[in-house]
């Protein structure tokens, strides 16, 4: 269960003391063999790494007093600098933070887990005020360091289970099924699913299952899903489209992970000359404006992108005025489009 007493209060922040604990050292031999591994035995070495990594420990750069007192600082970590999703989250996130005089430190952690990681121990090591971050897969080392902090954290645009403090999105899974749901509704029967490297991106396959499961559950079979293996662009998504009805010609409408892959399919055929959305449907994902400056219009699923932002930073804000968010678990839902491209 989620921490309820994250406010700006530092006291109960792993330190160098619980660690000196915890692998039976005093807290200068810690300090030493952090800053100076080699200046310690190795046996001694591996009791102190395995108390910092069993204690999600990050050793705190600000010195002395700084390091008790506020920074004002919010890190937000983004999966992505160059998808047009972010931008608007973090513009959300900005203008509730920078009213309350709070700046973000903003992160990409390229949808990799690893560089998340990365990025959560630098960023908590100059002792920040709280935390947002997308997504709610993490390694266990990075949910350990998140909880030991001991400040407001805020999981962001999916929506978790479990969350390490606070959690606001939506449910993909739930996106992907009505989309199924809506599209079987049109007449269609061979649908495929299309997404942008898929294996890093955990909330397309949640669509994608979502999807999956709206046709299981409508005694149709599932259609191929293609994870591309680059980034999810309009170009990428013309290319995609080609590919995909020269292998699977039976296809009769494609949900694309995101609108730019979709208008990218939608602009292909007409080129080709594929009758959309009679031949073909076509369906995009976040609502992103272009989508409905396009002829045919694309019918997608609009997520509440700056919502999303506001409301992370509003809890935030709460949790920092000693106050609790009336809910630590938001679903901010999902707005079905429907257009004329399916």
């Amino acid at each position: 269960m989620a921490d309820r007493n994250r406010t700006r209060n530092r006291k109960n922040r792993v330190t160098a003391k619980d660690v000196a604990e915890r692998a039976g050292v005093g807290t200068m031999t810690v300090s030493r063999a952090l800053r100076a591994p080699e200046s310690v035995s190795e046996k001694l070495r591996g009791k102190i790494d395995a108390a910092v990594a069993d204690l999600g420990y990050v050793p705190n750069r600000l010195a002395g007093g700084l390091a008790s007192s506020r920074t004002r600082t919010v890190p937000v970590l983004v999966p992505s600098l160059s998808n047009a999703v972010f931008p608007d989250i973090v513009e959300g996130i900005s203008e509730v933070l920078q009213s309350r005089d709070l700046q973000i430190l903003l992160g990409n952690t390229h949808y990799s887990a690893t560089d998340e990681e990365k990025l959560v121990s630098v960023y908590l090591s100059w002792s920040p005020d709280a935390f947002i971050l997308t997504g709610v897969e993490h390694t266990e080392k990075t949910r350990r360091m998140l909880k030991a902090a001991n400040i407001p954290i805020v999981e962001i645009v999916d929506l978790a289970d479990n969350p390490v403090d606070m959690s606001v999105g939506l449910s993909h899974f739930g996106a992907g099924h009505e989309m199924g749901q809506y599209l079987l509704d049109q007449g269609y029967r061979r649908i495929a699913f299309v997404g942008s490297q898929m294996e890093f991106d955990r909330r397309s396959t949640k669509r994608a299952d979502g999807l999956g499961a709206a046709l299981k559950e409508a005694g149709v079979e599932p259609g191929p899903v293609v994870s591309l293996s680059r980034p999810s662009t309009v170009r990428a998504g013309g290319e995609s489209v080609s590919a995909l009805l020269a292998e699977t010609p039976d296809v009769d409408a494609v949900f694309f992970a995101n609108d730019d892959l979709a208008v990218g399919a939608l602009l292909a055929c007409q080129r080709r000359g594929i009758d959309v959305p009679g031949t073909l449907g076509i369906a995009g994902f976040n609502g992103l404006e272009f989508g409905g400056e396009v002829l045919p219009r694309l019918t997608t699923i609009h997520t509440p992108r700056l919502d999303i932002g506001r409301r992370a930073a509003e809890m935030i804000v709460a949790c920092l005025d000693g106050e609790e968010p009336p809910d630590r678990r938001v679903d901010l839902s999902f707005t079905l489009l429907k257009r004329e491209s399916a």
